[in-house]
């Protein structure tokens, strides 16, 4: 893209990597660059660096703060806080769990703040997998299992074992971000990803006292990695936003080096300390409550240190370690602008990991298409001898064993479009009854494979399974029009005169759109032809069912 006079915004900007990519994205001349950071002293100083150093460029440098993973009512809390609360809790909970709806969109921080900023370009260098993956699921699991061992239920511990699954929150981080570049119409999105090891294997040594290898850095990595691939997916959604990431697997070194409080989380680390004469004795049992005779100083541990960024701050002797040939090694902030900013203007780097997944996943191949077409011969030819064989909702989603099941009717009744297009809706929904009133062996596939079937604005047959509505625990739906509707496109057989009015509009687009294509149509150029359509003479159901997934519910295969 070309970032001259476009809006950019980084999201992690104050960290280290986030510094070096705004410094060496302004060599584009971008009209403004927002810097996004958790606190608000953060991101504000990170802005003041900025005007200090290229207030004279003409660029509009904005500060935004907050937890993006969290709603903008919460935003400045303290996330341990918010989980520490049983309504704040509960409420995580359902925005995480609940289907993504317009409230949750709307209540979300990091939804909003796209939709304020409108920004072109989005490079995103926050540590999501560290984010998620440390909210400590272990601990709170054996909480769970030992509620269930004293037979006992905390609905507490539940809660925050609930509130500390990561998949959910990623698949919702990744839906609120995906809505979110469609609101503001963002071309471009990069990724600062991570390998959760620094580049090293299941025999990194580097743990936070855990076993080895530690589960909790693993689960970084899993995190890590199942973010890429769904950020591939995103990658391969129609649409305008490009997506890419950069995944360093190395050390991200450093900000600076000097003497002073060494901090652990924003707080210097107090020193302590146990006289030899009250020295404890080696018992049994540890006791981690017995702090007896373990004195505060009243000060704090100072010392040299080389700042590392988001890695926190290490001594010459840990940097000198992880730093080392065979280690973690090293890979500089710039370096990783560098590629960043030229992967973010057009640039081919080979670093971008969804351009390598696109390359290296395996695609559909010539072998595969050349047998489906036996396959379909096959299965035609068996049909013949038996009966036709609709949909038995295996694959889903009900949507498509209701087009399949609608567009079979309308066969077995009409034969071909021109039939139906020729025949009034309220004719087409008649027969339609007369012929589910008249075939039980018909009505009790769709139902039994849980479709219902909607005779009219007050009738509808159901078997044992429904698929759709989703059963969850709990909820009591209302059979209001607006919910019948929103049932009928999801996933029953709708065999109403207003449904067949969309049908007959759906056949007539088709050979509209078929018969529009001007020249040979024999050729490579065109799919949905009238060759495609066998002249529309027959109703393949599941021909029909692909062009409306592709047409008009926008479900197409974007790389082949």
């Amino acid at each position: 893209m070309n970032i001259e006079n476009s809006t950019i915004l980084i999201l992690g900007g104050w960290g280290l990597v986030g510094s070096a990519i705004s410094r060496k994205i302004i060599e584009h001349k971008p009209k403004k660059i927002v810097i996004s950071s958790l606190k608000k002293i953060e991101a504000e100083e990170a802005v003041q660096d900025l005007k200090s150093e290229f207030g004279n460029k003409g660029i509009e440098f904005v500060a935004d703060w907050g937890n993006v993973f969290t709603r903008t009512e919460w935003k400045d809390e303290p996330y341990g806080k918010l989980l520490s609360d049983s309504e704040t809790r509960m409420q995580i909970i359902q925005d995480t769990f609940s289907e993504l709806t317009e409230k949750i969109k709307q209540e979300s921080f990091l939804y909003s703040m796209l939709n304020h900023h409108k920004p072109d370009l989005v490079i995103d260098c926050i540590n999501t997998a560290t984010g998620i993956a440390y909210l400590d699921i272990y601990n709170s699991s054996l909480s769970v299992i030992e509620d269930f061992n004293n037979d006992k239920m905390s609905k507490e511990n539940i809660e925050k074992l609930m509130s500390s699954t990561y998949i959910p929150q990623l698949i919702r981080h990744i839906q609120l971000l995906g809505e979110g570049f469609e609101a503001a119409d963002t071309d471009t999105y990069i990724k600062v990803g991570t390998s959760g090891t620094g580049g090293m294997g299941l025999n990194i040594p580097y743990t936070h006292s855990e076993e080895r290898p530690s589960r909790v850095l693993m689960s970084k990595t899993a995190v890590a990695g199942a973010q890429s691939l769904l950020m591939y997916l995103m990658a391969r959604t129609p649409g305008k936003t490009k997506v890419k990431e950069i995944k360093p697997t190395a050390t991200i070194a450093w900000k600076k080096i000097a003497f002073g409080e060494i901090k652990k989380g924003g707080k210097a680390v107090s020193l302590f300390d146990q006289l030899p004469t009250n020295a404890k004795k080696v018992s049994n049992t540890f006791d981690f409550s017995d702090d007896t005779d373990v004195q505060d100083t009243g000060n704090v541990l100072k010392s040299v240190y080389i700042d590392t960024g988001e890695n926190g701050i290490f001594s010459k002797g840990e940097f000198e370690t992880i730093s080392s040939l065979g280690q973690m090694e090293i890979v500089t902030p710039e370096e990783i602008a560098d590629l960043l900013v030229f992967e973010a203007t057009g640039g081919n780097t080979g670093k971008d990991v969804i351009q390598g997944l696109d390359a290296f996943t395996m695609g559909p191949s010539y072998r595969g298409g050349y047998l489906r077409n036996r396959a379909i011969e096959e299965l035609t030819e068996l049909e013949s001898k038996h009966s036709e064989a609709v949909a038995f909702e295996l694959l889903g989603p009900p949507r498509l064993s209701k087009l399949l099941f609608e567009a079979h009717i309308l066969k077995l009744l009409f034969e071909n479009f021109e039939n139906i297009i020729a025949t009034s809706a309220e004719e087409i929904s008649q027969k339609a009854n007369e012929l589910l009133s008249a075939n039980s062996s018909l009505r009790q596939q769709i139902l039994s494979i849980g479709l219902p079937i909607l005779l009219n604005d007050t009738d509808y047959l159901r078997g044992k399974l429904v698929k759709i509505p989703v059963n969850r625990p709990g909820t009591n739906l209302e059979m209001s029009k607006e919910n019948v509707n929103k049932w009928c496109y999801d996933g029953w057989v709708d065999i109403r005169k207003e449904n067949f009015e969309e049908w007959k509009e759906r056949l007539t687009q088709i050979m509209e759109e078929a018969k529009s294509i001007k020249g040979d149509i024999s050729g490579s150029r065109h799919y949905y032809t009238t060759l495609h359509w066998k002249e529309f003479d027959k109703i393949d159901e599941g021909k029909i069912a692909a062009w409306i997934f592709e047409k008009q519910d926008k479900g197409w295969r974007f790389k082949r």
